[in-house]
């Protein structure tokens, strides 16, 4: 464990510097809340910068470093990620999903603006990304992307957890909300990253398996705190999954069992790099700071 929480803190070093990196890139890439719409700008904007881990960002950049990419697509690409990331929370807060009423310790955007403006902030921001997509000139890019968004990705798995609340469901319906919903595009992060450097599929491969695991592993991590954390701790509505009867691992196989199979993720996602020859150690510390966060 020890050794997890010194590689966790190398990845909280890395989140913060690519974060703070690719967070100056966004406000150059958004619309400014001084254009008309106004009220819509100032909405998108304060749900992207309400704060967050800028996971995502940070692992195609760390994917786009471990193949030697150069260029200045990558942070078309970060930009576009958290763009979609914060378009998914903003939905899925909505009172029609998951009625929450903070985020990132924050009131959330249905709350701070209204239910119509947020839902036009959510839409703006994911039509916004995939312009910012097209500008990298690679339709791989997009297609990956988009895939791990619509009902082959985080949409259908959006959809199965709707259908899946208050009613008992197997480990592979868990299995297949936490990896569509959550793990997609942590997946597709990481091999955008990695088509813009150059690489290979074969190189790509390892790669992708490694985010599957991550992916799965950092959604099993938010099971397990939503029932270990408070509000204040987390920056969101502590004890909802239990409350709304959702589809979690805790649910169906217990505490003590979830936390077990986030480590055995998260040595699933080390497996998968070792199968690799490019510099993995950033990789490697964020695996580490998935399954040992307390946020």
């Amino acid at each position: 464990m020890s050794n997890l929480l010194e590689e966790s803190v190398l990845a909280k070093e890395y989140l913060k510097r690519v974060g703070d990196m690719a967070e100056l890139r966004m406000r150059e890439h958004l619309p400014l809340d001084t254009n008309e719409p106004k009220r819509l700008h100032e909405a998108m904007r304060y749900s992207m910068f309400a704060g967050g881990k800028r996971l995502r960002p940070a692992l195609a950049y760390a994917t786009f470093e471990a193949f030697h990419g150069k260029g200045d697509s990558i942070w078309l690409a970060a930009s576009a990620l958290e763009m979609l990331h914060t378009f998914s929370l903003i939905h899925d807060d909505l009172p029609c999903m998951d009625d929450d009423d903070f985020r990132r310790g924050m009131p959330t955007a249905h709350k701070k603006f209204g239910e119509a403006t947020a839902v036009l902030s959510g839409d703006a921001l994911c039509i916004h990304a995939f312009g910012l997509l097209a500008k990298t000139g690679s339709a791989q890019v997009v297609e990956t992307i988009a895939h791990s968004l619509g009902t082959s990705g985080m949409i259908g798995g959006q959809m199965i957890d709707i259908e899946s609340e208050g009613k008992p469901v197997s480990l592979e319906t868990v299995d297949y909300i936490h990896y569509h919903k959550t793990a997609a595009l942590i997946e597709a992060s990481l091999v955008v990253g990695a088509i813009l450097a150059g690489a290979s599929e074969e190189q790509i491969q390892p790669i992708r398996d490694y985010g599957h695991a991550i992916g799965l592993a950092f959604q099993v991590v938010d099971d397990i705190l939503d029932i270990e954390q408070t509000t204040e701790q987390l920056g969101k509505d502590a004890g909802s999954d239990l409350e709304k009867g959702k589809a979690t691992y805790p649910s169906v196989i217990g505490l003590d069992a979830s936390k077990k199979q986030a480590f055995e993720l998260y040595e699933s996602s080390i497996r998968a790099l070792d199968r690799t020859t490019a510099d993995t150690k950033v990789l490697r510390s964020i695996a580490a700071f998935i399954v040992t966060r307390v946020n």
